[in-house]
């Protein structure tokens, strides 16, 4: 049995992890109070956060899983803000951490563009690293595209930051990818926090079963490392009728993956895990179709998990060697903190203008 920590910082970070706690006590709002967690393995989970208000407002999470870093009401969405008040209360952070045991694997969400979950995740997994053995990943979301110029800005250098530091690797989930999941801002919200972390435990429960084509936490450990130590998932769910090479396919294109990749081109290593009834996997189609990738690929790891009456669902793993979209994501956060600077120089500019002209003047009564 694994023994896992899960750790979402700030806003987005908590409500993720607020959607993995409430899968794991199997939805019941008042579950958290009387049930029992329903993880394959040993899994501690904290939300940190420097606004009490989203803290207050998860529904799944159990109150001593809820830590508040003093600052107010947040850190206003401002990075070097978020860095100084991390600094002051790492220690604190690390001896609660401590607190909850020895760990196989570490995992921290956060959005890369608010303030504290942007500004607290990289420092918080170089910290981690540091002081512990076990091996820490990072679970990142990008922001949709006109969320605006701070947030973009954010983004950039947390990425920046995190793929520099020490962590191990780091799942990329785009907002602006999975827009598709809700008519509405809130829906959108709920759909893309639900989905990964229905994701994330199929990821989680899979390195901790036995398998056929047994795919473990080494194996994922040597996807993560690959390319540029930055990675997505996909996944794909099937019925009855539907062969297993085409959910397969579904897990890998446009509808089922959480980032903008092209997997043949942009990707060099993977990880596929399989489940259902051994009546709905098709070796020759499984293996028809991992070869088609492992031509473009590379290496690819697979496992199958044999569930009596359950129909077939593939996760897929990918390692990021290039990414065009990513790419594309730096050039509009560069260009946004160039309009920053202009307003702030054009700002300065007038305030020197109107010092000017009332230098000497005094009121007159």
């Amino acid at each position: 049995m694994l023994n896992v920590l899960i750790v979402g910082v700030g806003q987005c970070g908590n409500r993720i992890l607020d959607s993995i706690n409430k899968e794991s006590f199997g939805g019941r709002p008042l579950a958290k109070y009387y049930g029992i967690q329903k993880f394959k393995s040993h899994v501690e989970t904290l939300a940190i956060n420097t606004a009490i208000n989203d803290l207050k407002e998860l529904k799944h999470t159990r109150a001593k899983d809820r830590i508040q870093v003093p600052h107010l009401h947040g850190v206003g969405a401002n990075r070097n803000v978020g860095k100084k008040t991390f600094e002051e209360n790492k220690e604190l952070l690390l001896r609660i951490i401590e607190e909850r045991g020895d760990f196989d694997v570490a995992f921290v969400i956060a959005s890369s563009s608010g303030g504290t979950g942007s500004s607290f995740a990289p420092l918080l997994i170089d910290a981690m690293k540091e002081r512990y053995k076990y091996s820490v990943y990072g679970i990142i979301v990008l922001p949709f595209r006109e969320e605006g110029s701070i947030y973009l800005q954010n983004s950039i250098f947390c990425i920046k930051e995190i793929m520099n530091g020490n962590c191990d690797g780091t799942i990329i989930l785009d907002n602006q990818y999975l827009k598709h999941l809700g008519k509405d801002i809130q829906s959108a919200y709920d759909g893309i926090n639900s989905t990964i972390a229905n994701r994330f435990l199929f990821l989680l429960k899979a390195l901790d079963t036995e398998m056929m084509m047994v795919t473990d936490l080494g194996d994922f450990k040597t996807v993560m490392s690959g390319g540029s130590k930055l990675a997505t998932m996909g996944f794909g769910k099937g019925d009855k009728n539907m062969p297993i090479r085409s959910v397969i396919q579904h897990s890998i294109s446009h509808a089922g993956l959480l980032f903008n990749l092209d997997p043949y081109k942009e990707s060099n290593r993977a990880m596929i895990i399989i489940e259902g009834d051994k009546k709905y996997l098709n070796m020759n189609d499984i293996t028809t179709e991992v070869e088609k990738l492992s031509i473009e690929i590379g290496h690819i790891f697979k496992g199958i998990l044999l569930r009596n009456g359950e129909m077939p669902r593939v996760l897929t793993l990918f390692s990021i060697s290039s990414s065009a979209e990513l790419d594309r994501l730096f050039e509009i956060g560069i260009d946004a903190v160039h309009k920053e600077k202009e307003k702030k120089e054009l700002i300065s500019v007038v305030n020197d203008e109107i010092n000017s002209k009332l230098d000497g003047l005094e009121p007159q009564y």
